[in-house]
């Protein structure tokens, strides 16, 4: 595993992203201590979903009717998404 400080790992990030995508883990220093350990994110698949939804209850008969109304309760003239 490789050590680099943080003046270091910010000054070359993007060379530190590419060694993180390669599989290495860094661990980041400030002042000789640890301070992170940074490394590849997990790759996701919908195996891996359908592992994590194992044994999870399918949602109730409601829940569309739920969906139905928490949207209803927003008002037409209300965006969730849009920027503010």
């Amino acid at each position: 595993m490789r050590t680099i400080t943080a003046t270091e790992a910010s000054r070359r990030f993007s060379d530190l992203l590419d060694a993180i995508e390669r599989g290495e883990t860094v661990t980041v220093t400030r002042g000789n201590r640890p301070i992170a350990e940074i490394r590849p994110a997990p790759r996701r698949t919908g195996r891996s979903l359908r592992e994590a939804l194992v044994g999870t209850e399918p949602p109730d008969e409601a829940f569309a009717s739920d969906v139905v109304d928490a949207i209803a309760a927003l008002g037409e003239d209300t965006d969730p998404w849009a920027a503010g």
